[in-house]
């Protein structure tokens, strides 16, 4: 069967949206194909199974996630210290949290990948990109700190989105600003 790019990548992004909204137990392809307005049996014919539509919605988090060019320009852009630091962890935190079925789904696929291996080995070499990409931006920048700097901040500020998104009443914006400009503070003291 000949298969189009854009229908997988319309079926990906329905995989996400029924992941934030029904759980990873809600993700079927009868689902996937009613999120992405597809005929039924779609989704059967883009994925071998169920594990490699958890994965591959995983990386289209991932890729959803990515920060455009000229957001990564501006990060790296400007006084390299501290407020500077707490402004691009700001703009991580509203970005990552602005794409809240992303993210959920996300969560949804940690808690997923605790049963399911291959997909922890998939969702552990993305993070871990992920992770080694922002430490070797941030050292190569000149911003102030070192790799434990952005690991510390990298779990700072993903609980807070956790947070934000799973307990929006808990903390009103400007606390929110607040609690990142606290945390890089904290964890580079002046």
């Amino acid at each position: 069967m000949r298969r189009n790019a854009e229908r997988r990548v319309a079926l990906v992004d329905g995989a996400i949206e029924v992941l934030a909204r029904e759980g990873a137990r809600g993700l079927t392809f009868r689902a996937v194909d009613t999120e992405a307005a597809v005929p039924p049996g779609t989704a059967s014919n883009y994925f071998v199974n169920r594990d490699d539509l958890l994965t591959q919605a995983g990386m289209r988090v991932y890729e959803r996630l990515k920060p455009d060019d000229a957001t990564l320009d501006l990060s790296l852009s400007g006084a390299h210290d501290r407020e500077h630091l707490a402004a691009v962890m700001r703009e991580t935190v509203g970005r990552v949290a602005a794409f809240r079925t992303g993210y959920l789904a996300l969560l949804e696929l940690r808690l997923e990948a605790t049963r399911r291996p291959e997909l922890r080995a998939v969702l552990t070499e993305r993070v871990r990109q992920d992770l080694d990409f922002n430490i070797t931006n941030h050292v190569q920048s000149g911003m102030p700190g070192d790799p434990t700097t952005v690991t510390l901040l990298y779990m700072a500020m993903n609980w807070l989105i956790v947070d934000r998104l799973t307990l929006p009443g808990l903390f009103a914006d400007e606390e929110i600003d607040a609690l990142v400009d606290a945390a890089v503070e904290r964890v580079l003291p002046g």
